[in-house]
């Protein structure tokens, strides 16, 4: 997608990504969670100090990519768990690649070694996003949950990242 700018997020972009993310709740192909967000229950992402991503275009925020604590254990500091969304109107278009590619490389400035992150087995745009921008599939986890009262599976996808890549 021509004419986007990939930046850090920041707290003026939180409602357009609010709006994202719960874009990405009603579609149910995206995530486990059901309930739509606040604004406010997001702001935490423009300033925990975490890679944050968006994609703009003439002053609209198309989409996301950020990274998360992996686990509270200090062995697992270097490890993000991440996440990418595209705004319905903008999909279909590279942009998820291209926000895993600078979510990579702001991950790998912050220190990371890997990105991992789950993604519904019948997500085939996230995981086509994915494989272009170099993740392995790592395995299945079946029945990895309920949403609306089926089962899910999910692809564990990783990336190593940093000096983990070049080892």
């Amino acid at each position: 997608m021509s004419d986007v700018e990939l930046r850090a997020g920041r707290a003026d972009d939180v409602a357009a990504v609010t709006a994202i993310y719960n874009a990405g709740i009603a579609d149910r192909v995206a995530t486990f969670e059901t309930r739509p967000r606040d604004p406010h229950e997001l702001r935490g992402w423009a300033t925990d100090g975490q890679p944050f991503i968006v994609a703009e275009q003439d002053g609209r925020v198309l989409g996301f990519a950020r990274a998360g604590a992996y686990s509270d254990r200090c062995v697992y500091e270097g490890i993000g768990e991440h996440a990418v969304y595209v705004s319905p109107d903008a999909r279909g278009q590279g942009l998820g690649r291209q926000l895993l590619d600078e979510l990579c490389a702001e991950a790998e400035r912050h220190g990371l070694y890997k990105l991992t992150s789950r993604i519904f087995t019948d997500n085939h745009a996230s995981l086509a996003a994915h494989d272009a921008a170099g993740f392995d599939r790592a395995g299945i986890q079946r029945r990895h949950g309920k949403l609306d009262g089926q089962w899910k599976d999910c692809v564990l996808v990783e990336k190593l990242i940093g000096e983990a890549a070049h080892d």
